[in-house]
């Protein structure tokens, strides 16, 4: 299970404030690195979506020391850092949130298997957001038995 990811983007305070709405969360700011956002859609596993300013990259301790913020002298806004997450809402208010946002919005279907929600936030960063529906195909594709059946062939 994964419990939190981390991205970086342009406008954090903004993104994290439209993730929040779009996941039916919160948005707090992420004291151990002033600027950042942390983005909560309150459920029981805890989940969460570090955003941080663009140019800030994790580097690693020194010793044991824990991993150290820094900042990049440059940096496209693109990565294939991405991730799949449920959603309680609709394609149609996943769609409105983008227009209004004039970010890409898109439903996609990933090689006959299962449909996503490609939003892409600040026309850069692609979260697949999977409505009620979309989960369950998600779900019934990913079974252990149908994913051994996929992958032997």
């Amino acid at each position: 299970m994964i419990h939190h990811i981390s991205i970086s983007v342009e406008n954090p305070q903004h993104v994290a404030q439209v993730l929040a709405e779009v996941l039916n969360g919160q948005a707090y700011p992420f004291f151990p690195h002033p600027g950042s956002y942390m983005v909560f859609p309150m459920d029981e596993y805890g989940t969460g979506i570090e955003v941080y300013p663009l140019k800030t990259q994790l580097k690693p301790g020194e010793s044991d020391s824990p991993c150290q913020f820094v900042e990049a002298t440059s940096a496209s806004g693109f990565t294939a850092t991405h991730a799949a997450i449920s959603v309680a809402t609709t394609q149609e208010k996943i769609e409105e949130i983008g227009r209004r946002e004039g970010w890409r919005v898109v439903r996609c279907n990933r090689d006959s298997f299962f449909d996503v929600m490609e939003f892409w936030l600040e026309n850069k960063i692609m979260i697949e957001l999977l409505t009620p529906e979309m989960s369950a195909q998600y779900i019934a594709v990913t079974r252990p038995e149908n994913l051994q059946q996929a992958f032997a062939a």
